[in-house]
Order: C-alpha cells, then structure tokens, then sequence
C-alpha cells in the first residue's frame, strides 16, 4: 500500500477566488490554467497498519498545524472512499522555490492524491481524482489533469472537477518564471474575497472570461490567451487589495518586470505577465523569443527560470520512491 507520484504546478490563466465551501474547497466561479515544467512536487505515501499516527513531511519538515490538517482532509476522504483506516506515512519535495507565488499547493495536492488513490488500491480517472485533490486546494485539481485544464465550480464531486482542454499552444508556450520572494497570502485571501466591493465586479464578468480563455485555446490564439491572463491578473490583484486585509502583495520588482513586458510587446514581442497572490511573475512568451525576454527579464536582477508545459499527474516507479 506504498505509491509515489509527481505533479505539475499550475500558473493561473483565470484564476479563481473566493470558496463557497471552505471545508470542500469549492471556489465560487470556474477557473483555468497551465501546468509549468519541469518544476515539480514528488509524494511518496504509504498506508500502514502498524503505525500509531499519521506523519506529514514536506522538503524535510514535519507539518503540524494548518499544514498537516489539509493534507488530514485529502487522507482521511481517501481512506473513506477506500474503506479502510490505517494510518499513512507521507513524504513530498519539491524542486522550485515554494511559497512565492508559484503554485506549490498545487503541485503538492495533486502529487499527494494521485499517490494516495493508487496507494489505497483505488481505481479513479483523473477527473475523479481531481476532486480528491480539490480538497487540499482548487489548484491541484487542475495540476492532476495537467496541462491547460478548466475547474468547473459546483456544490459536489460530480460537478466541482476538473478537465483537460485540447490546444496547439501546448508545445510553442515558454514560460519565463521571475523569482520575486515574499510570503504569499492565497488562503487568507480566499477567506476575505467576497467581502470586497470588487469582488461582485469580478464575479459579473468571470464567465465570459471563461469562455473567451477556452475559445483561444482552441483556436490557438496565443495572443488573446494570454492578453486575458495578463488582464485577469490585474482584476485578481485588485479584489485582493480591496479585501479587509487590504494586501499589497507586489514588489518593486514585481513593476518593474510589467514595465519590462510592456517594452517587449512595443518592440514587437509576443509577451505577457500574469501573477497570483505573491509578488513573483510569470512572464508567456513563444520558444522563438524566450531567450530574449529572459535576458532583458534578468536585467532588472531578479532571478529566473524558463518552464515548458507540464503534463499530468503520473505515477512514478518504485525506485522513485522518497523511503
């Protein structure tokens, strides 16, 4: 009953905000992304009788707390689906810098479920799964099905889970990741969005944005993908701010990497930032002019990395196993 997994971390096209359900992590609207690789989460985990307690290790450190008690909620719902009760031994890494606004929840749920399912003898698709994953974060359930996936909000497993959207845009997406550290504050944000004046704004036109996103997959219009990425982004930022909390989560550098991408695209270079919660920048650019806006990203003395499109959540060999 021992499985590892690995899984993509997710860069939000259209993000969501805001939960319906905090205890099932159900987000009030539809969201879309991309999975970003190589960067990735590994999870071993195996279910065994004869331990006493469950144990949840993360890059060397034992979780307690919040930490341990989201990742309680994806364990116990598996060994609720699997029907059995023996405690689990987890341990996960990562390979990119967490907590900076790069989707390591993501990445981490994800790994943490596909292992766990498989560990519990379960047989799931990965839709299926991704409602497992939901439970820990809405992100994971997109890192398990992988690449560009739409979550689709609902009161249940049946509808809150998320699919796969086909697009050509898959293998000429490069992905300049600029580091920017600063703890980030997603949970909190979530808890506090509705009370923003801008949140019904954001809510009023979040379905269109769906819709609009889905159809330049489709028609791989690398353009107005990411143009709307870049633009939610923004919209994000500002139900954020405007929040109790009032979080000015962006950097110096944060700006000066907008401004950058501004000056590209005058000169005539496909590119577009977006962010999450945290002050760090995904910069969307084609393999053709990559080289260029990391160059002129790495000017501004940020450090940054250049990530591919990530698949799905799989499941490893037993040599990959992390004990």
């Amino acid at each position: 009953m021992k499985a590892t997994a690995k899984a993509h971390p997710i860069e939000g096209l259209v993000k969501y905000h805001g939960m319906r359900n905090e205890e099932l992590r159900l987000p009030y609207h539809d969201s879309i992304s991309v999975c970003t690789a190589p960067s990735h989460t590994k999870t071993t985990v195996e279910f065994d009788p004869d331990l006493s307690a469950d144990r949840y290790v993360v890059d060397g450190e034992e979780l307690e707390d919040r930490g341990a008690e989201r990742i309680e909620n994806v364990v116990e719902h598996v060994r609720e689906l699997a029907g059995i009760d023996h405690r689990v031994r987890f341990e996960s890494e990562n390979d990119f810098p967490t907590n900076i606004g790069f989707g390591s929840s993501s990445s981490g749920f994800a790994a943490a479920a596909v292992a766990l399912v498989e560990a519990a003898g379960l047989e799931m698709t990965l839709p299926d799964i991704s409602a497992v994953a939901r439970r820990g974060s809405a992100s994971a359930a997109r890192a398990v099905t992988g690449a560009f996936s739409h979550l689709r909000t609902g009161l249940d497993d049946a509808d809150c889970r998320s699919e796969r959207i086909e697009t050509g845009l898959e293998d000429d997406l490069r992905i300049v990741a600029v580091e920017i550290p600063a703890f980030k504050h997603t949970e909190e944000a979530h808890k506090e969005a509705a009370e923003s004046h801008m949140f019904e704004a954001r809510m009023a036109h979040i379905h269109e944005q769906i819709a609009t996103m889905r159809h330049a997959l489709r028609e791989e219009d690398f353009q107005g993908a990411f143009e709307l990425a870049e633009h939610d982004s923004l919209s994000l930022a500002a139900t954020t701010m405007t929040g109790p909390a009032g979080w000015v989560y962006w950097e110096p550098e944060t700006l000066s990497v907008f401004e950058t991408v501004r000056q590209l695209r005058e000169a005539g270079v496909p590119a577009y930032f977006s962010t999450d919660t945290g002050a760090s920048v995904y910069v969307n650019t084609t393999a053709e002019y990559v080289a260029r806006v990391e160059s002129e990203i790495a000017d501004i003395g940020a450090g940054t990395r250049v990530w591919e499109v990530g698949g799905p959540a799989t499941i490893l060999d037993r040599d990959s196993a992390l004990f």
